[in-house]
């Protein structure tokens, strides 16, 4: 059965001057999937910035490429694997490792880094809680499992928990690896003659027809596409990692390419197409591990860790001496031809023959309606009770408030996810999960890099365009607060579906936000990957883009968020910011304390977040501040608290016309809380900068404590909060008190 639609149809039909036979209408079905060809975002995501003096492979490739001194240079990449996981959470989630991992060393690099986005459904839902629970566990095992037995090191992310996700789970794999310059490989079937290898795992029927499941929603039948979800082994591709590059060494490969999303026919068509010329295969010589697999089985299985490799004519037994030596599989299953052709064969039976371009490069375009305002799940108007006058007391109890934040889903303690992974292997993790942002060092230069995931599906709901942008922002600021230089994104689109002009409006407003804040921010789009249809039963996801954005540092002892000794200066980068009512419905306690939702996302002035970024660089890099953390999810109390959580607390006072709750958790962007004990020379700078720096309270021990226009709203010993923190996430996992 094909998804292709009558008019696709009518172009295979078109293009290959007959009827399609099962085989070939496989092949087009995968390779024109939404997860293969971006036919709907293609058009739009032109126009992303991707090009730098840094970057040296932008999109296109399996991954992006930057040049970091030295004469080296980092891959990176992030990729999806939502459907999958909410299918069989465990695999799914596993192979969204493996897959993204093939993708950087398929360049040459050797992977270093591995980071996550995850968005889940409330595991504390009335309905959906036992599931929710079940898939949490599930990714989370499935994730660490490969990874650690890979052998990379997962050293961050995010972790989100909210209802639009009950039916669509997210899962969002970030990777990044190192090589030198002269090490790059790419995806191109070039030199007519040369022998086209295969390499890896043999063939199964696992992930048959994966990445057009991928491409369409959900209804009550998805249960039973189980079939389509692929099964890894990390210890298989931890051989093919090391005999890949041991190959790649030799100089005899030219061209190579994981078989991933469409298996050995995505891998084909596209290094054919990239190098615009031809590749034949016979499919009787392909390794299999079942018997009797037809060549439509063959063609769209994504069975894991294998490659495709193109090597030089006459030099195979170069590459076929390291693959036995790693004890795996390589076979040349086939030739580089001129005529620019996909020819399959079965024992020399021709069973599929389609120009390669059309499959790959050239597959259809949609200019989906969009011309509609984005579809809003909350109201513009705030709820009565906050369009009163500002109390001079808060008629609620913010300590609760905050208790209740700090041991909520999203912002509470995720020690129990990453307590799973093993984040310290190869011993170059300088900071790990918990931070602002992870860092790597990488000793060959001397440079550490910095990385940061960033999300906010709240924020986009209400405006994707202000949402897409305040996500650049954060992720920059995050890296800025460690004191890095941001230099290149790569970004995960995660949507509902695109042919409903709403959803389509939400993806073309973000798409439009990211190019503003990363031309802004000077951070081009090196590449990455689109996710639509996340749909259950109509019900679509919030607009949901993920960022990762790595940034430049030198390697030294890095500033972290606990505030370290008693007695300093507690001072606010950036100043107090404002926020009126209609600004305050996408916050965390919106959320959590008021259970609503309204309004639009903060203000965002790009000239200003840009001047605070740059000067906590060089607040960090000169050494003038002891702790530093930025002002994000749950506002400037839950900051404070987080940086409070080593025991060493602060006492503040905050002077503002704002109401007390909205000045202490509004998340107004452009701030960052630091600790001092040289505060003229942190004003200095921020003076230099033409930036507010407020000396807002001085740290102490074991206690927090909050003013608001010299009245206490928040007072409260340490380590309750930090307990309620620390446990929140694994109390709630327990079944009986879920």
């Amino acid at each position: 059965m094909s998804d292709l639609t009558p008019f696709e149809m009518d172009k295979v039909r078109s293009i290959l001057g007959r009827e399609p036979n099962e085989t070939e209408t496989g092949i087009f079905t995968v390779m024109w999937s939404e997860h293969c060809s971006y036919k709907s975002s293609r058009i739009h995501l032109k126009k992303l910035p991707t090009k730098s003096d840094r970057v040296l492979v932008g999109p296109g490739e399996n991954a992006g490429i930057i040049d970091i001194g030295d004469g080296y240079a980092i891959a990176f990449k992030i990729e999806s694997h939502n459907h999958p996981s909410f299918i069989e959470p465990f695999q799914g989630a596993a192979t969204g490792v493996g897959g993204i991992l093939r993708d950087i060393f398929t360049m040459g690099a050797r992977p270093i880094a591995v980071m996550d986005a995850l968005r889940f459904g409330p595991i504390n839902d009335p309905e959906h809680g036992d599931r929710n629970r079940r898939i949490v566990e599930g990714v989370v095992g499935g994730i660490s499992h490969y990874g650690n037995c890979f052998g990379v090191p997962t050293i961050g992310g995010e972790t989100v928990f909210e209802s639009c996700y009950n039916g669509n789970p997210l899962v969002n794999v970030f990777a990044l690896g190192i090589f030198k310059h002269d090490e790059i490989f790419f995806g191109r079937a070039t030199g007519v003659g040369n022998p086209v290898i295969y390499v890896g795992a043999k063939t199964g029927r696992d992930g048959i027809k994966g990445a057009s499941m991928a491409s369409a929603e959900f209804d009550e039948d998805s249960k039973d596409k189980r079939p389509n979800v692929q099964v890894g082994d990390p210890f298989m591709e931890k051989l093919l990692l090391e005999a890949c590059l041991e190959a790649m060494r030799t100089g005899a490969i030219v061209g190579i390419q994981d078989m991933g999303a469409a298996g050995l026919t995505c891998s084909t068509c596209e290094m054919g197409s990239r190098a615009e010329t031809g590749i034949e295969i016979d499919l009787a010589l392909v390794p299999k591990r079942e018997v009797g697999m037809t060549p439509y089985e063959i063609m769209l299985s994504e069975s894991q860790e294998r490659m495709l490799i193109v090597a030089e004519k006459g030099r195979e037994a170069e590459v076929f001496a390291v693959f036995k030596k790693w004890g795996l599989d390589a076979v040349t299953i086939g030739q580089v031809m001129s005529d620019g052709m996909l020819r399959v064969k079965d024992h020399g039976k021709v069973v599929a023959e389609i120009p390669n371009r059309p499959l790959a490069d050239e597959a259809p375009l949609y200019d989906r309606p969009h011309n509609t305002a984005p579809y809003r799940p909350a109201p513009m108007e705030p709820p009565a009770e906050l369009r009163m006058e500002a109390p001079a007391v808060s008629i609620r109890d913010l300590n609760a408030d905050l208790l209740a934040l700090v041991g909520s889903g999203d912002l509470c303690s995720k020690r129990w996810i990453w307590q799973q992974y093993d984040y310290m292997v190869r011993t170059n993790t300088i900071a790990g999960p918990g931070g602002d942002a992870a860092i790597v060092r990488i000793k060959e230069t001397g440079t550490s890099v910095a990385m940061s995931l960033d999300g906010n599906g709240r924020y986009c709901a209400l405006s994707p365009r202000e949402g897409a942008r305040l996500m650049v922002a954060e992720c920059c600021r995050n890296l800025s607060t460690v004191g890095a230089t941001p230099v290149a994104a790569t970004n995960n689109l995660n949507f509902g579906n695109p042919e409903r002009p709403e959803i389509m409006a939400q993806i073309v407003e973000a798409i439009e936000g990211l190019v503003e804040a990363c031309i802004h921010f000077e951070t081009p789009i090196t590449g990455g990957n689109v996710s639509l249809y996340n749909e259950t039963l109509g019900e679509a996801i919030w607009p949901t883009p993920v960022l990762g954005i790595v940034g430049l540092m030198k390697t030294a002892a890095p500033v972290t968020i606990p505030f370290k000794e008693e007695g300093r200066t507690v001072m606010l980068l950036g100043g107090l910011g404002n926020c009126d009512a209609t600004r305050f419905g996408g916050t965390q306690y919106a959320k959590v304390a008021l259970g609503k939702m309204w309004g639009l996302p903060p203000a965002l002035d790009m000239d200003y977040e840009k001047r605070v970024q740059s000067a906590i660089r060089r607040i960090v890099n000169e050494g003038h501040v002891e702790s530093a953390h930025d002002v994000s999810d749950g506002g400037l109390a839950v900051a404070l608290a987080e940086c409070s959580f080593n025991g060493i607390g602060a006492a503040v006072e905050v002077s503002s016309a704002m109401r007390p709750e909205v000045a202490l958790f509004h998340e107004g962007p452009s701030r960052i809380v630091v600790s001092t004990a040289s505060p003229e020379a942190v004003e200095s700078i921020a003076h230099q900068n033409n930036i507010e720096a407020l000396r807002i309270g001085v740290t102490m021990k074991e206690r927090l404590r909050i003013d608001h226009n010299s009245v206490t709203c928040v007072d409260s010993p340490v380590e309750p909060l930090r307990s309620f923190w620390d446990q929140a996430l694994e109390y709630q996992l327990t079944p009986q008190h879920a």
